[in-house]
């Protein structure tokens, strides 16, 4: 039985990562991001 678990486990942390994965390198995080930094730096110098 838990390797049974273990199995659904992995399987549902692959697709959480997957996931993450799409989200992080969509256009829009992409863009937001980048806002971020330019902003940082503006503050920093």
């Amino acid at each position: 039985m838990s390797t049974a678990e273990y199995a659904v486990g992995t399987i549902a942390a692959a697709a959480f990562a997957t996931l993450l994965y799409k989200i992080v390198n969509s256009p829009e995080v992409h863009t937001l991001l980048q806002g971020i930094i330019k902003k940082a730096l503006q503050m920093a110098g």
